[in-house]
């Protein structure tokens, strides 16, 4: 299960210490104009290495097409690229490679597949984002044609609100403690025509839903109203219908966040994302080894404070794949 979508697909390889990560993008219509500087400029967004509240690990995230397109126009056929690892240093891993780190996706791993990649957490790690960052900055350029657009912002570090200099004095105070910190992220899709995802097995939100909940450290998603639905009378959650002076039937007020019945209504589609603080941290934590020896573990390393800012572009791009592959989905409803 490394692929996502139905139309629009991206299968993703690759771990953290490897040679390279990458990807197979099939589904994308032939004769689409890619700019590869597009897609260049939203890695550069994730890419580490670019302050000190991020990790230390400088990667040029570079990446390569091998397939796909000829003069930058695609060919309808699958296409493919990679993204070399250049920074890696294995051996910070060393000493956790038979330790469980809390919160982290070491003791699963071990109890699925009775191995695990060690170096940077393999499979695991927050690197493999860069490719899902590829797949997504190609559906934006086909998104952009159909005038559907998508961003994201951070609206709380650690349970703060304000500009981002205060969230980012949260991260340094967190990084300075030897700690990290979670956020959330809200994201918005503009443009979206009524009509697009499926009534029943594959409701717009819980594509969006599954897509979040596939990214590194999330660990909660609403749109709309969300959890503070449960709270509200119907009346206060009801969305009422009105005709615009050209005809056009738009709702007064967006509770559902542009979706309703697991379909886009036409509004704006509203979501927010949860992260979970980075579990590899400086501070010493109680953990195991894995003969179930108790240990004490303070990790070294190069680790972000916080991934919800680099986090951004990966949100952005999930949503952008949803809904291309929902877009390419609904020109099949009708005869």
């Amino acid at each position: 299960m490394n692929a996502f979508g139905t139309i629009y697909r991206l299968t993703t390889f690759g771990e953290s210490h490897g040679p390279a990560i990458g990807g197979v993008i099939d589904g994308v219509p032939a004769g689409l104009a890619i700019d590869p500087a597009e897609v260049q400029k939203q890695l550069a967004r994730r890419r580490p290495g670019q302050s000190v509240l991020t990790t230390a690990r400088n990667e040029a995230d570079q990446v390569e097409f091998l397939s796909g397109m000829l003069d930058g126009v695609t060919l309808g056929t699958p296409i493919g690229f990679i993204i070399r690892n250049t920074d890696h240093r294995s051996a910070d891993y060393n000493a956790l490679a038979a330790v469980y780190r809390p919160n982290h996706a070491d003791f699963t791993y071990d109890a699925k597949y009775g191995i695990r990649e060690v170096r940077g957490g393999g499979r695991a790690s927050a690197r493999a984002t860069a490719s899902l960052v590829v797949g997504g900055a190609i559906a934006m350029q086909a998104l952009a044609k159909t005038g559907i657009s998508i961003s994201a912002e951070v609206v709380s570090i650690g349970g703060i609100t304000g500009s981002i200099a205060e969230m980012e004095n949260v991260i340094a105070r967190a990084k300075a403690a030897g700690d990290s910190v979670g956020g959330c992220v809200q994201c918005v899709v503009r443009g979206v025509p009524a009509g697009l995802g499926e009534p029943v097995g594959s409701k717009l939100q819980a594509m969006l839903a599954q897509a979040m909940m596939s990214i590194n450290a999330v660990k909660g998603f609403e749109y709309g109203d969300g959890f503070a639905s449960a709270d509200m009378t119907g009346s206060e959650a009801a969305d009422e219908f009105t005709t615009t002076s050209d005809g056009t039937i738009r709702t007064v007020s967006n509770h559902s966040g542009g979706i309703q019945g697991g379909i886009s209504n036409g509004e704006d589609i509203i979501f927010r994302v949860a992260f979970k603080p980075v579990p590899t941290i400086a501070k010493t934590l109680s953990t195991v080894d894995k003969n179930g020896n108790k240990i004490e573990l303070a990790a070294h390393g190069r680790h972000d404070p916080c991934v919800v800012f680099r986090a951004l572009p990966i949100v952005e791009s999930m949503a952008a794949m949803v809904i291309f592959d929902a877009y390419l989905m609904n020109r099949s409803a009708r005869f």
